[in-house]
């Protein structure tokens, strides 16, 4: 292979030419952020396009997530998961709430439903899954618990711009789900987030939030954040909406090209069914298993030694962080197939304008170890 750098993933990025016409209108305007024009516009063509009733965008996914527990006021104990980024359970504790990890579903790498009851306590008042790799939660199991202990649902669905399930967008099920639109994402604003809210009455407060807690001019009713998206970030989305089912289109074709070329390989095994359409490509995670050659670790050495940059999405588990470990449910007794999978896990890179060429050169590497 010839030596260059190919990373896990880049951002896509629309032809220059494209965007400058926005850019232009945001000079004319001189409306920078403070929800403007094309903040409005974005949240329009975004309802729209996933097929939500409202939406609210936010500086980036995590002060989104933040702001989602706050919205709701959640408190006490909250039950989650460890394999995920650790933006996940730092939103927790920016809350002053108790992280409880239970462990993930060994098929999906999802929350398990069946451990949740267990890990119910009186202080629990939530549920916080994640749609992890882009792939749904077991939606309908976790909204059955959570109706019946009274327990809200929001899903960090950071991986799941549109996704499908049961007929829909995966991003109406819970109360809320949170977007995030990093540049590491299908979809991305440079920086960026969203929560996705069922009721108009929901989106108002968060709007407040992510305003300080500012209502109207002169008065303040919360301790809110500074988390709106700027216009510049808005009109990004709004021109990458235009590019995004291309861009989809291509990741399913380096999926269906990596699955077919690691199929025959002893000891690798691919996450999810090829061609499942309720995916969306996000990434491209395979597992190392005990029967392959060497361990994941090592192969993940040999692929960067090859200007290969693959990441161990994720690992280590979030329950393994110094603050985080002394948690009870930290455990990695509690937690075996979540430890299991973040001793396995490694994504390989897949974005829009990697070549098929140099995905058959992973492969045939992976294949010679």
């Amino acid at each position: 292979m010839e030596q260059k750098t190919i990373y896990v993933t880049k951002p896509y990025l629309p032809p220059l030419e494209e965007f400058l016409p926005y850019l232009e209108q945001i000079w004319n305007n001189r409306v920078l952020t403070n929800c403007g024009p094309f903040h409005q516009q974005f949240e329009q063509a975004l309802c729209e396009h996933l097929g939500v009733q409202h939406i609210s965008l936010f500086t980036n996914g995590t002060i989104a997530l933040v702001t989602a527990l706050q919205s709701l006021r959640i408190t006490g104990e909250v039950i989650t998961i460890p394999y995920s980024f650790v933006a996940t359970s730092h939103a927790l504790l920016w809350n002053g709430i108790k992280p409880v990890f239970v462990d993930i579903d060994s098929k999906t790498l999802n929350m398990d439903p069946a451990k949740i009851e267990a890990a119910i306590t009186p202080k629990t008042t939530a549920i916080l899954p994640v749609h992890c790799y882009g792939h749904p939660c077991d939606v309908e199991a976790i909204q059955e618990i959570a109706d019946i202990y009274n327990l809200k649902v929001i899903y960090d669905a950071a991986h799941a711009f549109g996704v499908q399930c049961h007929g829909g967008s995966v991003l109406n099920h819970g109360d809320l789900s949170v977007l995030s639109f990093h540049a590491t994402k299908v979809f991305n604003t440079f920086e960026g987030g969203a929560i996705v809210c069922p009721d108009a009455k929901t989106k108002v407060r968060i709007d407040q939030l992510k305003n300080f807690g500012h209502v109207g001019e002169v008065n303040v009713v919360a301790t809110g954040i500074n988390g709106k998206m700027s216009e510049f970030n808005a009109a990004l989305g709004l021109l990458q909406l235009k590019h995004i089912d291309k861009a989809l289109s291509r990741r399913k074709e380096i999926d269906l090209a990596y699955r077919k070329l690691l199929k025959e390989i002893k000891g690798i095994h691919c996450l999810g069914d090829s061609g499942e359409e309720i995916a969306n490509y996000a990434y491209f995670p395979i597992l190392v298993g005990d029967d392959y050659p060497i361990g994941r670790d090592e192969l993940c050495q040999a692929l960067k030694d090859r200007g290969i940059h693959p990441r161990r999405y994720f690992y280590p588990l979030i329950s393994e962080f110094p603050m985080y470990r002394g948690l009870p449910s930290a455990h990695c007794d509690n937690l075996p197939l979540a430890t299991e999978a973040a001793r396995q896990v490694l994504c390989l890179p897949i974005y829009p304008d990697l070549e098929l060429s140099v995905v058959e050169e992973v492969c045939r590497f992976i294949a010679e170890q």
